[in-house]
C-alpha cells in the first residue's frame, strides 16, 4: 500500500505534545500553522493509474491544494487538502488527494466518543461480501510502525481518554481503508480497482469488532459499521 510510502521523517524531540511534528510557521514549514489542537485524517480520494512494483525507486510529491475553514456541532474546524502523487521511474502510479481536519480541544467533561455500544446489531444481509475482525492493539500498533504515525490515539490509552475524550484506543482510519481495500482484493484479485475513496463517519475502538462490507460489480460501495450497525466509514471505488 502506498500509505507505507514517503512516510514523515521528523524527529522524536520534534513531535508535539498529540505526537505528530510539531507545527512550523517559518519558511521550511509544509503544513499550515493551524492554531486548532486536534488532527485528524478525514477523508482520501485516490486514482490506480498503474501497480507499484517491489524493487521500484519512489518518488512521492506533496502540496496543499486548498484550506476550508467552516463550522461544526463542535466548534471550528479547518479542512487541509493535499494532493499527492506516487511516481516510478518518473510515471505515475498513484494520485490523491487527502483531506486533514483540525478541531478545537476537547472539553475536559465531555462525553466520550463513540458511545458505548448499543443492543442492536449488524445485519449484513444487503451486501455482497462481509468479513468481520476485532483490531487489536497489537495491529494498531504495527499499523503506526508501517506508516510511521504517531498520533498518541492509537497506542497511549490514557492520552486517548484523557485529553482527546475517546472511549478507547481509535483505530487509524486508514487502517480501515486498508482493510476495506483488502476486501476488494479478496473478492476481485491483486490491483483490481482503478479508483478508491473513503470518509470516516465515527471512530472505531481497538477491541471492539468490525464489520466489513462491500457490495456491486462495476461500481462497488463499501462500508465499515460497529458491532451495533453504527456506520464507521463509508468508501465507493470503480474497477
Amino acid at each position: 500500500m502506498h500509505w507505507c510510502l514517503g512516510t514523515p521523517d521528523a524527529p522524536t524531540a520534534a513531535l508535539g505534545r498529540d505526537g505528530h511534528p510539531r507545527r512550523l510557521s517559518g519558511p521550511d514549514a509544509f503544513l499550515p500553522p493551524v492554531p486548532l489542537p486536534r488532527r485528524m485524517w478525514a477523508s482520501s480520494k485516490i486514482e490506480f493509474l498503474a501497480p507499484l512494483k517491489v524493487g521500484d525507486l519512489i518518488e512521492r510529491h506533496s502540496s496543499i491544494a486548498s484550506i476550508t475553514e467552516k463550522k461544526g456541532a463542535t466548534g471550528r474546524l479547518v479542512f487541509v487538502e493535499i494532493a499527492h502523487e506516487t511516481l516510478s521511474e518518473g510515471d505515475m502510479k498513484v494520485r490523491e488527494t487527502q483531506s486533514i481536519v483540525y478541531r478545537d480541544a476537547a472539553v475536559a467533561d465531555a462525553p466520550l466518543s463513540p458511545p458505548p455500544l448499543g443492543t442492536d446489531g449488524f445485519d449484513p444481509a444487503d451486501w455482497n461480501t462481509h468479513r468481520t475482525l476485532s483490531p487489536s492493539e497489537a495491529l494498531l500498533f504495527r499499523y503506526s510502525a508501517l506508516t510511521f504515525n504517531n498520533h498518541r490515539i492509537h497506542y497511549d490509552l490514557a492520552y486517548a481518554r484523557d485529553e482527546e475524550r475517546y472511549r478507547g484506543l481509535v483505530v487509524q482510519g486508514p487502517l480501515t481503508a486498508t482493510l476495506l481495500l483488502d476486501l476488494a482484493r479478496r473478492r476481485f484479485g491483486d490491483n483490481g480497482l482503478r479508483r478508491f475513496d473513503f470518509r470516516g463517519l465515527s471512530p472505531a475502538v481497538a477491541g471492539e469488532p468490525l464489520h466489513l462490507v462491500l457490495r456491486g460489480d462495476g461500481d462497488i460501495e463499501f462500508a465499515a459499521f460497529a458491532a451495533d450497525g453504527r456506520q464507521v466509514m463509508k468508501a465507493s471505488a470503480t474497477i
